[in-house]
């Protein structure tokens, strides 16, 4: 997935309903790096010498590379799998590691319903940096909140604040019941993350597991039965899932989202959609 961000405008119904989108974006931030990356509004843009204060919620979630939070309470770590979960008006400042960089996937609200949440929950009100783990359950709706804000239909404000609060509930919830996972499961739910940041690439999967420090065979049985699908059929619908997206919602050419998904050939790319779907893509997009 590209480096993406999009900042939000709202109406006074947005605004009635309780709860409003202000910014939603994910960022590949390299190794050596300088960070925040260019192009953001003065109001988001910060320095470190001088932090930032906002006057809205955002949540980060971090996940790939390592680096530090600082409010006036101190100093947080923030790892693989961390939150980040600021608050309007607090003084912060937060960095990857030079020598990690890390992935980011950010999501900025506000609104009367937030602060109400937000407030009677003492888990959310810990601490700034939350570790949650690695969560296909929580990518899926970063996702969908992107995929949503790019096509801007009526309604989809109303539509993602609900995802908004869907992601906080799952933070409680992990954070509820983080004493029954385990490592195995911590595995697989990272590999599933690896794999939707690399829809574009052929995954070779036993140099996953390699990467992941776990035997293949114990990983692929782990991973079917965490997800119902071997790793490559897992490869294989989120991007068909994408396909399904692009075809329905962007001027792309086929052979463009082919290649843009890292098939080698448009037509082994049809053929699979069309085993996939029942149908080809220029069907599908024609009936669209």
């Amino acid at each position: 997935m590209p480096d993406n961000f999009k900042y939000l405008t709202h109406n006074p119904d947005d605004n009635s309903w309780g709860i409003y989108l202000t910014v939603a974006g994910y960022a590949r931030v390299e190794p050596e790096s300088n960070y925040p990356p260019h192009g953001h509004p003065a109001g988001y843009n910060f320095n470190w010498s001088k932090g930032r204060i906002l006057h809205e919620y955002q949540i980060n979630y971090i996940t790939q590379g390592e680096g530090i939070m600082e409010t006036r309470d101190g100093t947080f770590p923030v790892r693989e799998g961390s939150v980040i979960l600021l608050r309007p008006n607090l003084w912060h400042r937060y960095k990857p590691l030079k020598n990690t960089g890390w992935t980011e996937h950010y999501v900025g609200f506000n609104g009367v319903t937030a602060d109400s949440m937000i407030r009677s929950s003492a888990i959310l009100n810990e601490l700034p940096v939350l570790q949650i783990g690695f969560h296909e359950s929580v990518m899926n709706v970063f996702h969908d909140i992107f995929n949503y804000i790019k096509s801007e239909k009526p309604g989809y404000h109303q539509v993602c604040s609900g995802l908004v609060i869907h992601i906080l509930g799952q933070i409680i919830s992990i954070k509820k019941n983080e004493d029954f996972q385990n490592i195995l499961g911590k595995t697989v739910q990272k590999a599933c993350l690896i794999i939707r940041d690399n829809l574009s690439a052929n995954m070779n999967i036993e140099q996953l597991a390699m990467d992941l420090n776990i035997n293949y065979s114990v990983f692929r049985k782990a991973f079917k039965k965490y997800t119902g699908l071997s790793p490559m059929q897992y490869h294989t619908s989120l991007r068909m899932k994408q396909a399904l997206y692009l075809l329905a919602n962007s001027n792309q050419s086929i052979k463009e989202i082919s290649f843009s998904l890292g098939f080698c050939s448009v037509f082994y790319f049809s053929k699979l959609f069309k085993e996939k779907t029942g149908t080809t893509p220029g069907e599908y997009r024609r009936k669209i």
